[in-house]
């Protein structure tokens, strides 16, 4: 194959933008829940201690088999380490600007703030059950798991509403109305 075919360079600024991460919004802090800033403090020390060393390890043993430019060992070993050192200046940004609110301290609050778990109904159909979601940080957020980021339209609907409130927001399936039914502050 001609070398004018395979892309050589390290440039890493293309492969960013491919791999989406969640953004903050422009001059808004990084709030996180006490759970997620040390879920990415684990993944920040398993990548540093344990999976980095273990990939330079592999790439110097690949490097000693001579020619580079076909040893797969290498190439992939050395991508692998660009995918990790990008991680790692990720979650280091993130954790540097990190904000921990814990939400323990709102105890007995009925007022929705960050880190809050609100039990919402659809204000028009009254029969239907409730859904609890809690409000936290960019990078914890999982919609499966029930956790909504906190610059998500429903969050943002929600936050500073009282239990009894009805709010409206725009979700993607239109404009909806839910009534908030329970608030509660878990670790």
């Amino acid at each position: 194959m001609n070398k004018a075919f395979i892309r050589e360079s390290g440039n890493d600024d293309e492969e960013e933008a491919l791999s989406p991460q969640p953004r903050l919004p422009p001059g808004g802090k990084n709030y996180m829940t006490p759970r997620g800033y040390r879920a990415l403090r684990e993944e920040l020390d398993h990548l540093l201690r344990v999976e980095r060393p273990r990939i330079v390890e592999i790439v110097s043993w690949a490097a000693g088999n001579g020619d580079r430019s076909e040893n797969g060992d290498y190439i992939y070993g050395k991508k692998r380490l660009r995918e990790i050192d990008r991680r790692v200046r990720f979650l280091s940004k993130r954790i540097d600007n990190a904000e921990v609110v814990d939400p323990r301290v709102r105890q007995g609050c009925d007022q929705v703030f960050f880190g809050a778990t609100v039990t919402i109904c659809d204000a028009v159909d009254a029969d239907a059950a409730g859904q609890d979601w809690q409000i936290v940080g960019i990078d914890e957020a999982d919609a499966g798991a029930g956790k909504i980021s906190w610059v998500s339209p429903l969050a943002r609907a929600l936050l500073k509403t009282h239990e009894g409130d009805v709010v409206r927001f725009a979700s993607p399936a239109g404009v909806r109305e839910v009534e908030v039914i329970k608030v509660r502050y878990d670790g």
